[in-house]
């Protein structure tokens, strides 16, 4: 049982976030158990999801996810600055390279693609639209783990530190803060493999406000088409096109704050 939710707008929120990949349809009575409601509260929360389109369920079925959320998908795509100025380095670094380029948002302690093009053959990524992302393994991650402040960034290693560990990125706190300090240096993160077999991964930070990241954008590539001086080109290129959806982000808070 999940652990109890204070108010009614967080007991509210508590039911959409019990959906997840692995769980994408449940009863009244495994929400009963899995979140601790009453009935009466449950089915009071169930019928304002459902009638405002966040949840949908079928006769003698269980409840899914409901079309309000493509709505706000929609919206998502047409609004978010990161998205629209993040689209034309999509699209450039496609036409360029057999690749996956993708668009990967930080919140939380997560990180999840909200845009991505692909000109390959097959798909080069195993983390498609919307599905998070392994923190401690891969470039996108490590892109974005690696430029927080200290006070940060710390605090979320320990906590997270066996999933560094089983990622192979040190045993301890502070070895885990020496592997990211290569890519502080570089500007972006490169990885071989560690997501997807044969696949290569580029990733270099994009920020906001302030001095922390907050998405990342990233390159992934077959092994194959990565030799010689490739790895650094492509390199240069992903961190060049952060920096510019960085600057245009910058850019678009200065009108907003103009006006």
């Amino acid at each position: 049982m999940r652990k109890k939710a204070v108010n009614s707008l967080e007991r509210l929120q508590a039911v959409l976030e019990v959906f997840t990949e692995d769980r994408l349809e449940w009863t009244p009575e495994e929400l009963m158990e899995e979140l601790g409601y009453s009935r009466p509260t449950l089915y009071r929360y169930l019928k304002i999801l459902k009638d405002s389109g966040f949840l949908t369920s079928m006769p003698n079925t269980g409840f899914t996810l409901g079309p309000r959320v493509v709505e706000m998908d929609y919206l998502l795509r047409k609004s978010d600055n990161l998205i629209l100025s993040g689209a034309p380095y999509l699209q450039k670094l496609t036409g360029r390279y057999e690749c996956t380029a993708l668009l990967v948002r930080w919140y939380g302690e997560k990180i999840l693609c909200v845009d991505s093009i692909s000109s390959s053959r097959e798909a080069i990524s195993s983390y498609p639209r919307g599905r998070p992302m392994p923190l401690s393994r891969g470039a996108i991650g490590r892109s974005i783990v690696a430029f927080l402040p200290r006070r940060n960034l710390v605090p979320l290693i320990n906590r997270t530190l066996d999933d560094w560990q089983a990622a192979g990125a040190g045993d301890t706190v502070e070895a885990v803060l020496d592997g990211l300090k290569s890519v502080r240096k570089k500007g972006y993160a490169v990885a071989h493999g560690e997501v997807t077999p044969g696949v290569v991964g580029f990733a270099a930070p994009i920020f906001d406000a302030g001095q922390s990241p907050i998405a990342s954008f990233s390159v992934t590539i077959a092994q194959d088409q990565v030799g010689g001086s490739a790895v650094e080109e492509i390199g240069r290129e992903v961190l060049f096109a952060a920096g510019e959806i960085t600057a245009a982000l910058a850019s678009h808070r200065h009108r907003i704050s103009s006006r």
